[in-house]
């Protein structure tokens, strides 16, 4: 099986991990981050995602008065009302950066073309309905497609060549201009048949033919155990299933973690019917904790139960990163990686875990994941802010304690061929 796994399954991932616009829309959504997580607050400090909302709100109006959710507002408009532009221009920056292309004119471009496509409201302002989570999925595929057209239309005979000795800014400016008129030629005829044929934006078409049937497959119990085996299959092999498998957990997972954060900013209520169990809180809060395998628990184990000092040197050199769910030293350091005794827990535990979390949110024993936080925000801190509840810590103390008690007997087996290995150097 290892061999087969080697020559077959390993080269493809390794390939797919590698493939130039998947490299992008990962490395696209992490330049977003900054302004997914200071507009999440901003969101938890408007609506902190209690059972009881409006003893918060009465309590915040009487400290600060009546507008004092302006200001997290005024944040929420520079952030979560504007994500898909944010993200359409970072995907195409770095989409472009890899074709050795001029990014700024492509990022430029792409928000330009996302605008000429978007809805405008009666007063011709631009909807901000799509310029959310709801449009993501046209600006992450208007950002590739419109890169590509770019690129393709850059690198031809269709541009202006300027002679030597103009600055090089003016030079990009006039070899960008007849690509950019030929795209936005194309997509304005595009779109005049959207509106006077189809009578549909496009923001609508994918959204009702893609975007909500794929968010709410991922919402099922069978979708998140596909991503957590897989993800931790790759690690198994050395690779890192966490960046092969970000366009899907940033695509899919973080866009339903948006989501939930819009709907409870709504007045929806954390355990309302409406908001997605399964999102990338979910996994990073309740599955991931201390990175992928639930190394956290592995490190309790060692400290519990290991006598070679190979393994108790790892685990407390390993500690401080994976209470922030930074995880490689441990990986490679135990090793994990291509590890045979660690490989039933490292594939098992995460599966449990997942299963476990999502019936207690499905339950009501926990809320379901209210805020987008940072994948670093350590255990326990990380359960409270993503539910707004004791609940979510019980949950996460479960789920380590669980975790480490089945890491122990595995851990031990694993240790007595350390320490087979350990006797091996020290004879003469």
């Amino acid at each position: 099986m290892m061999q087969w796994m080697e020559k077959y399954f390993i080269p493809i991932a390794g390939r797919i991990g590698a493939q130039r616009h998947l490299v992008a829309i990962r490395d696209g959504f992490v330049s977003v981050i900054p302004f997914i997580i200071i507009g999440s607050f901003a969101i938890l400090l408007n609506n902190f995602p209690l059972p009881s909302i409006e003893r918060y709100l009465e309590f915040m109006t009487g400290i600060f008065g009546e507008n004092f959710t302006m200001f997290g507002g005024n944040i929420w408009n520079a952030s979560y009302a504007i994500l898909a532009v944010l993200v359409t221009m970072s995907i195409a920056y770095h989409l472009a950066r890899s074709y050795s292309v001029d990014g700024l004119s492509a990022a430029i471009l792409s928000v330009s073309t996302l605008v000429m496509v978007s809805p405008f409201t009666e007063d011709w302002g631009l909807s901000l309905a799509w310029t959310g989570s709801q449009g993501l999925f046209v600006a992450l595929f208007n950002a590739l497609i419109v890169t590509e057209l770019f690129r393709l239309l850059v690198n031809s005979r269709f541009t202006i060549k300027m002679p030597q000795g103009v600055p090089e800014g003016v030079t990009k400016s006039f070899r960008s201009l007849i690509p950019i008129l030929i795209i936005l030629t194309g997509l304005s005829l595009f779109q005049m048949f959207m509106t006077l044929v189809v009578e549909l934006s496009v923001h609508e078409l994918i959204f009702n033919w893609i975007q909500a049937p794929l968010l709410s497959l991922s919402n099922s119990l069978p979708a998140a155990l596909i991503v957590v085996f897989l993800n931790h299959l790759l690690w198994f092999f050395g690779l890192h299933g966490t960046n092969i498998l970000s366009p899907v957990m940033e695509g899919v997972y973080l866009t339903a973690s948006i989501q939930n954060t819009e709907l409870v900013q709504a007045g929806a209520s954390i355990f309302g019917n409406e908001l997605a169990i399964v999102t990338k809180a979910f996994f990073d809060s309740y599955v991931f904790m201390g990175g992928s395998g639930t190394t956290l628990a592995l490190i309790a184990a060692i400290f519990i139960v290991a006598k070679t000092s190979h393994y108790r040197t790892v685990g407390k050199l390993g500690g401080p990163g994976a209470a922030f769910n930074i995880n490689e030293p441990i990986m490679f350091g135990m090793p994990i990686v291509l590890n045979a005794s660690l490989l039933i827990p490292f594939l098992l535990i995460p599966l449990l875990l997942t299963v476990i979390s999502y019936f207690a949110i499905s339950f009501g024993f926990v809320p379901k994941t209210a805020v987008a936080i940072p994948w670093t925000t350590p255990p326990i801190i990380s359960g409270f802010l993503v539910s707004g509840h004791w609940s979510g810590v019980i949950l996460q103390l479960f789920n380590l304690a669980l975790a480490t008690l089945i890491y122990i007997p595995f851990l031990k087996a694993s240790e007595r061929a350390q320490e087979k290995i350990e006797k091996e150097n020290q004879m003469p």
